[in-house]
């Protein structure tokens, strides 16, 4: 098993089993990321109902995360009870826990087909197997998806106008190794850019509500020794205009059949942004986050809508060295909080994926390959 990130100089992925699948694994360990930057710390999973809330309250989270973990799950249902009723329920209850991430759905569904013809004895070992090998896969698509888009880095890199800076790349949410198995989406090429020798400096969104950019992308891109800013959401434009933005990664939960793209909320707006000021915009997946059966992502992907308290209260530490939650709004307040929007692939330059970078309208070129 290789691993790519560092944290205190231990070496980590962001899920993996307890115990070796050869001694029958009973937990699975996971990074809590509800604590970062704040604090590092590992949860152990050990049984679906604890994986399930791991993922709805993001302690894993990330499209493709949140598909191995799902598979995960299905194994930790099946050494609670190896039944076809369970297993029917375990499927369902995970489908159920966040509907927007495609992967999610990919991952159980594989894991049911994998399962289901085989007999109730042999469930439980052939699910962490299988499960370990979406993670793998995930690990080896990740690894592509760096390659692929550091040539466009370097393309960029090469062809700055302003030799003397920087390239600058906006990023917005969190697509890095924390939002998958390991290497990252979005971040991916970057840590390759970086690790290759290029000069790169990268704008981080907070992305509210959760601030997955301030808490969780620059803690990662400061523990790499990558260059960053953290910026506020509303930033992105104005950076543009002023030339200090040379291109824009992002990752996505669902990306459909024809090149729309959906990502955490605001990433439509920074699209918009890229496009009027003549900023190459690109979404960097691997392909079980391409959902084929889909065309129209405005009206086809489901938009998860989540607690309002995560907009009225905001998670921080204060000056005695406590982490506290504070509220930002009026008791009486209503709050709405869409959790994504859809970026329409007439504002996407292209798709990275583990198979190279296509054009949205080029995508079903992938889906042949795949």
């Amino acid at each position: 098993m290789q691993f790519f990130m560092l944290v205190n100089t231990q070496q980590y992925r962001t899920i993996w089993p307890t115990e070796t699948i050869a001694t029958e694994p009973k937990t699975i360990s996971i990074i809590d990321q509800t604590k970062l930057p704040h604090a590092f710390e590992i949860r152990q999973i050990g049984s679906l109902a604890q994986m399930i809330t791991a993922i709805k309250t993001m302690q894993v989270r990330g499209a493709p995360l949140i598909g191995a973990a799902a598979a995960y799950g299905i194994a930790l249902a099946m050494l609670e009870d190896d039944s076809d009723a369970s297993l029917h329920l375990a499927v369902n209850a995970l489908k159920s826990s966040r509907p927007t991430a495609v992967n999610l759905q990919w991952a159980v569904s594989r894991m049911l087909a994998c399962l289901q013809s085989r007999p109730n004895e042999a469930r439980h070992l052939t699910a962490w197997h299988e499960a370990a090998n979406i993670a793998e896969e995930d690990v080896a698509q990740n690894k592509a998806i760096a390659q692929h888009g550091l040539v466009l880095i370097e393309k960029l890199y090469q062809n700055r106008k302003n030799q003397n800076r920087p390239l600058n790349i906006l990023t917005h949410c969190n697509a890095g190794w924390l939002a998958t198995v390991d290497f990252g989406t979005a971040l991916a090429p970057i840590y390759a850019a970086h690790n290759a020798g290029l000069d790169v400096h990268v704008w981080v969104d907070e992305t509210r509500p959760r601030n997955q950019g301030a808490a969780l992308t620059a803690w990662e891109l400061g523990s790499h020794g990558v260059p960053h800013t953290v910026i506020t959401d509303n930033a992105g434009g104005h950076l543009m205009q002023q030339g200090l933005v040379d291109m824009v990664i992002v990752g996505a939960d669902r990306v459909t059949s024809t090149g729309d793209v959906c990502n955490k909320i605001g990433t439509y707006l920074k699209a918009l942004a890229a496009f009027d000021n003549h900023v190459p915009f690109y979404a960097a997946v691997p392909s079980p986050t391409i959902d084929w059966t889909i065309k129209d992502g405005l009206i086809e992907i489901e938009i998860e809508q989540r607690h309002g308290d995560e907009v009225a209260y905001l998670q921080g530490l204060a000056l005695d060295g406590s982490v506290q939650n504070v509220r930002l709004i009026p008791i009486e307040s209503a709050v709405a909080n869409p959790a994504f929007d859809v970026t329409p692939a007439r504002l996407v330059t292209g798709i990275i994926t583990e198979q190279g970078v296509f054009a949205p309208h080029a995508l079903k070129r992938l889906e042949i390959i795949a």
